[in-house]
């Protein structure tokens, strides 16, 4: 399976200059990714400063039950007990339990945490652990709900699991039916074309269903099918064991909470200070904190000397705040700005697997790391793939289509050039030169025609425009018909610009893995997961 380098630039410009041009961006971070002292300096700095985290025995305990509970191999399940080590170092990253795995990127951050790990191990000579942070506490369900396949009549299908419209607990916390679970199932197989693959696939799947009916937890069952055998550690940051771990460092968010948003306030001016558009807003009154009250996840902000919801309907002195911390922890969950400080508390991270925005938001949160007495780990840019089917590859061949029109959105316009080549005349410009034609000799007419009756101009540009109607649909069924004519062709070019943009957007943030696992089987991904790719955010084209 070849595996080439492709510069696909970022969305982030603040990211691209990570990866381009760190000394940009360097007053920002706290080590620099492309030093190899980094990584034994950061390694120092973690064993040095164990003593802020939580227990590292507690934490392996919970992390072992869990990733057996959802269905872990035995390779992931002694990646977790190694966590208890003092000596051992993790490199994290994570993202929202998406239905069936999410997009592409997610099956690539995981697949990134893993390379990472692999190599910082034989670095620095000591164990480290990949560990994926299910965001199971968050409740954007329309970010979450869907899958996007692109069917074999080149029609991009949506698959979506039905609840109710109006949830705003977590993720983690709402367990759909199984009618539901089944409903979206038979959509998956009915927009998979038949393979020698597709049978085992739908029945990964509903293993990891049937371990856990919520999105968090179908989705970690499915992770463990899919990297268990990498040794990759799952961890959902709602998992109720786990936020017992974490009351103390919420009550240093709550104590804090003041310092905290003036932290990240400035963290939003040097980014500026920089040219850059922050990618989070950051405000006064935000506590970067939710709590769960009466079934609900709601934002907290800071009200006085306490803290309440947007519409301060709900609110809570910092002394109960507090209590719940120390009592029922597991009623809250961090905000954006607040996790990477979770993410520290609790695990020994060398360093962390990013996205291109979460590069972006991640560079406004140095002086908040520092507050805490803790440094920033290493910030790791995810890797990027795009798949390049056989067929794909044939048909830009047929046209001389490179990956740069895919890459700056001219496929379109490419194709449209090309369909106009097709015809032996060019099609718009004649007409136009008739429309143009037929004006000129109307014009004088018209002018001519109130001499002989008043209303005569007015029923001459009605018939103006009758005639030029007429052009506009002889041009309409031209243009038609040299579309029919070459349909197939224009097919080809369609499965090039579904397969490579889809929803003028890069492949990995639409599709869905389960449609390459049904058409090539997980040979592909075993392959990419042994492949050595620095983790340095490159973007890879996958030639299947």
């Amino acid at each position: 399976m070849p595996c080439t380098a492709y510069k696909w630039k970022k969305s982030q410009p603040l990211t691209e200059d990570y990866i381009q041009q760190y000394g940009r961006v360097s007053s920002l971070f706290d080590y620099n990714p492309w030093g190899k002292e980094s990584m034994h300096e950061r390694a120092d700095a973690v064993r040095h400063s164990d003593a802020l985290r939580a227990d590292r025995s507690v934490l392996a305990e919970v992390l072992i039950e869990y990733n057996r509970r959802m269905g872990g191999k035995e390779a992931a399940v002694a990646a977790a007990g190694k966590l208890a080590d003092e000596d051992t170092l993790a490199v994290v990253g994570g993202q929202q339990a998406g239905l069936f795995g999410g997009p592409l990127y997610v099956i690539y951050k995981a697949v990134t945490l893993i390379m990472a790990a692999r190599q910082a191990e034989a670095e620095l000579g000591t164990p480290v652990v990949p560990v994926f942070w299910i965001a199971g506490e968050d409740h954007d369900f329309e970010e979450v709900d869907h899958i996007h396949v692109l069917r074999p009549g080149l029609d991009i299908s949506k698959i979506t699991i039905d609840r109710p419209w109006n949830l705003r607990t977590s993720v983690s916390r709402w367990e759909a039916e199984p009618e539901a679970w089944e409903a979206a199932l038979h959509q998956l197989d009915e927009a998979l074309p038949d393979s020698p693959h597709k049978a085992g696939l739908l029945r990964d799947l509903r293993t990891a269903i049937a371990a856990d009916r919520t999105l968090s937890g179908a989705f970690a069952g499915w992770m463990a099918a899919l990297f268990g055998d990498s040794g990759l550690v799952l961890l959902d940051a709602d998992d109720p064991a786990l936020r017992r771990l974490e009351g103390p460092m919420f009550a240093q968010l709550i104590g804090g909470s003041a310092s905290l948003a003036a932290a990240l306030i400035r963290g939003r001016e040097q980014v500026e200070s920089l040219g850059y558009a922050p990618q989070v807003d950051v405000s006064d009154e935000q506590a970067h904190l939710f709590v769960h009250d009466r079934g609900e996840r709601v934002l907290l902000q800071r009200s006085g000397d306490g803290f309440a919801d947007k519409k301060g309907l709900r609110t809570f002195s910092r002394e109960e705040l507090l209590k719940i911390a120390a009592e029922e922890p597991e009623r809250l969950s961090n905000g954006v700005m607040s996790r990477p400080l979770m993410q520290e508390f609790l695990l020994p991270v060398l360093g962390t697997v990013l996205g291109p925005a979460e590069v972006a938001y991640w560079a406004m949160t140095r002086d908040a790391f520092h507050l805490s007495g803790m440094t920033m780990p290493i910030v790791l840019p995810r890797l990027e793939f795009t798949i390049v089917e056989d067929t794909v590859t044939k048909w830009m061949d047929k046209y001389g289509l490179s990956m740069d029109d895919a890459a700056s959105g001219s496929l379109a316009a490419r194709k449209e050039a090309w369909l106009g080549g097709q015809s032996p005349f060019p099609v718009e410009e004649r007409f136009e030169e008739a429309r143009a034609g037929v004006r000129e000799i109307y014009s004088p007419l018209l002018d001519s025609l109130a001499s002989i009756e008043a209303g005569l101009p007015e029923l001459g540009r009605s018939n103006l425009d009758k005639i030029l109607r007429q052009i506009d649909y002889l041009q309409h069924k031209s243009e038609q018909a040299l579309v029919s004519k070459h349909e197939t062709a224009l097919a080809q070019w369609k499965r090039v610009e579904q397969s490579l943009t889809p929803l003028g957007k890069p492949q990995e943030r639409v599709y869905n893995v389960c449609a390459f696992l049904n058409r090539y089987g997980y040979n592909w991904l075993s392959e990419l997961l042994e492949a050595d790719l620095a983790p340095d955010g490159s973007h890879y084209l996958i030639y299947i």
